[in-house]
């Protein structure tokens, strides 16, 4: 077995698979730029080495610089997590050359796979069901506006060597066909080194579905379920969960025999997925295979035990699977919410800082209940805009996919990250969402259920009301602990008094609170009452409640007369005051947000692109106005309605940050 492995990647999957090598007893090397000084793989390595400035095309996906770390630590195997490296040939032949595993598919595969135009071709030749489309290369964007019409709208242009949503458009006419080569061509220029692109019709009304493959180097071969990737945004996986809910039993063996024997006729050896669309008959398509380890792969290795990071390293040392597609076996269900430094409420653009607080749920793993973090942050450190903004992968198991729902609600309510705008209300409100709940949704779900944009979450009467009576109580002990700090009185309960009003969510509740040593029993004005016991104490970021005999979990914040709570997704601002103060509170005005309706603020942290207008144009709705990117991604800023450009603030090349002018309007 190796004695050191480098792995040629930086945050999550690095820290991933030093976790797996620690275990095997390997030790391992960390590469890292400019930005990742601090970064978590670094401190969690045996050794580390820089490797150039922080943008990824200067140090992660230079090829000679890793040489030369490599050379430099002495590291025979070199594990490339996913994205950088981690599918590009070159890199594998520069490995072989040196001497250094590569723990990976052979660089055949990777050419022959790892090129979604070669892979497509291989599929077609191999009897796979594969989309129509167009497989050759395409020269410019006017060449891809007449191949998208004769494809036929809507189309999906993508990298040849993408993968994680990069380089990825869907177009529904010759101007976003336009658009989306463009942006398509930078981005997989600038994530993979290849610009080369491809059309291919977009499915209506999809699922995205994937089966793991996993092989050896002696030609033996199985597949380990498939996972449900159906929730996305712009075309990137949000959450994920093993197994799916739509598929039967039949259609999971002739998908999987299929991907085996498509790795088969490429010569697989490693960890591998085969990507499919699925549609509502449960017909399915080839769309690629993926010569490297998933994002998602922690929900299969919950639901069949399997280390896949460990069967690559065992593969890639030569060694034969000790695996059977007999001794697979699906256990329960295991759910995947992809954390994101990204804000749902500003439509999921990057979010760049320092992490004031990052405090994930306890990790469990009991034979009925699973919490599994995978992450590459931690408290005070930053998040960087070079580099995806994903934060961590929150994964929990049980035995029924109702109860693995139920366990994510929880541990997402229990998840802190301050400091930087981030998805968890969004994935908070999915887990209570029926389309999700009851396994009928399409990778369309978010574009159909949040079309405005997500604009938080709405909680159901009863809830609110369980919430009052949690801040009630919760108010209550706080004025005592005031009472006792400020010294007014030996007797401090009795200053502390029984009729509030609880405001939350343009609701107001009345309540009287009667307390004993247990806890409190709070009296609604319609005669409800509702029993709330906690150990809470003022200061703590985290509260959890018994309310009714039911557990509830709030993240808690102070603010005047009240606090600061989110639960669920929602993000509650809730008021406790005496009844008089409820009534002299009806008459304060409210604050009246700026007019910016005459301005482009620059949604997130970014650097100018491109400026496609000029002082004195006139634009419409809709139309094109700059480009802004971020974190790998190209975001096109549209005007929102017919107006007059009256001034312009920035130019390409500028870095600006959050709600920064670009330009204004007449």
């Amino acid at each position: 077995m190796f004695e050191k492995i480098l792995i040629a990647n930086r945050g999550e999957i690095a820290c991933r698979v030093i976790k797996t090598a620690r275990k095997m007893g390997i030790k391992t090397v960390a590469i890292y730029s400019d930005a990742d000084r601090q970064a978590l793989h670094v401190q969690m390595a045996d050794e580390a080495i820089h490797i150039g400035p922080s943008p990824a095309n200067q140090s992660y996906i230079v090829i000679e610089r890793l040489m030369e770390a490599i050379r430099q630590s002495g590291a025979e195997a070199v594990h490339p997590g996913y994205g950088f490296l981690s599918e590009n040939a070159r890199f594998a032949e520069a490995l072989s050359a040196e001497g250094v595993a590569f723990i990976g598919p052979p660089v055949g595969a990777i050419e022959k796979m790892g090129d979604k135009i070669t892979s497509k071709k291989i599929a077609q030749e191999a009897g796979v069901t594969t989309v129509p489309g167009y497989m050759g290369l395409i020269e410019d964007a006017e060449d891809a506006v007449k191949i998208s019409n004769q494809v036929g709208y809507p189309v999906m242009i993508k990298a040849s060597a993408g993968g994680g949503g990069k380089g990825m458009r869907i177009a529904w006419n010759d101007t976003e066909a336009r658009e989306g080569f463009e942006s398509s061509k930078n981005e997989a220029a600038n994530s993979f080194g290849d610009d080369r692109i491809f059309i291919e019709k977009f499915i209506t009304q999809p699922r995205h579905i994937e089966i793991q493959v996993l092989f050896d180097s002696h030609g033996n071969g199985i597949y380990l379920g498939e996972r449900e990737c159906s929730i996305q945004r712009r075309n990137q996986k949000v959450i994920e969960e093993a197994p799916s809910p739509f598929l039967d039993a039949a259609t999971r063996k002739a998908m999987g025999e299929q991907s085996v024997a498509l790795a088969k006729a490429v010569g697989y050896a490693s960890a591998g997925t085969v990507e499919f669309i699925v549609d509502g008959d449960r017909n399915f398509y080839f769309l690629e295979m993926n010569t490297r380890l998933q994002v998602e792969h922690p929900v299969t290795e919950l639901i069949t035990g399997v280390d896949l990071v460990e069967q690559m390293i065992r593969v890639a040392n030569g060694e034969a699977l000790t695996i059977t597609q007999d001794d697979v076996k699906l256990d329960g269900w295991a759910i995947e919410s992809r954390l994101y430094a990204e804000d749902p409420y500003r439509g999921f653009l990057p979010s760049i800082g320092r992490l004031s607080r990052y405090n994930p749920p306890e990790e469990v793993a009991t034979e009925t209940h699973v919490v599994r973090n995978d992450t590459g942050v931690y408290d005070g450190g930053e998040i960087s805009m070079f580099y995806d903004p994903m934060i961590a992968k929150l994964c929990t198991w049980a035995p029924t996919r109702a109860v693995a729902i139920e366990g994510m609600r929880v541990a997402l309510d229990r998840f802190e990250v301050e400091g930087i705008g981030h998805n968890l209300p969004f994935l908070s409100a999915v887990m209570d969402h029926e389309k999700f709940t009851s396994g009928n949704m399409t990778t369309a779900f978010i574009e159909e259920e949040f079309p405005e944009g997500f604009q938080g979450v709405t909680l159901p009467g009863a809830t609110l009301k369980r919430i009052a009576a949690a801040a009630a109580a919760m108010y209550r002990v706080a004025e005592i602990r005031r009472t006792r700090v400020s010294g007014r009185m030996d007797n401090h309960e009795r200053k502390v008094g029984s009729d509030w009003v609880v405001s939350l969510q343009g609701e107001d509740f009345a309540v009287r609170i009667e307390a004993d040593h247990d806890g409190s029993t709070i009296a609604f004005d319609n005669g409800s009452t509702l029993r709330v016991s906690s150990d809470w104490t003022p200061g703590d970021s985290l509260a959890t409640l018994m309310v009714a005999d039911a557990e509830l979990v709030l993240k808690v914040d102070k603010i005047t007369s009240g606090f600061r709570l989110r639960c669920r997704g929602a993000d509650l601002a809730v008021l406790v005051r005496t009844p008089r103060q409820a009534e002299l509170a009806g008459y304060m005005l409210e604050k009246v947000a700026p007019d910016t309706s005459r301005l482009l603020l620059c949604p997130m942290p970014g650097l100018i692109v491109k400026v496609a207008v000029e002082v004195g144009d006139e634009v419409q709705e809709g139309q094109a106005l700059c480009t802004v990117e971020a974190m790998k991604m190209e975001n096109i800023l549209r005007a929102e309605k017919k107006s007059v450009v009256s001034k312009i603030n920035a130019a390409a090349g500028d870095n600006l940050s959050v709600d920064d002018v670009i330009m204004e309007f007449e």
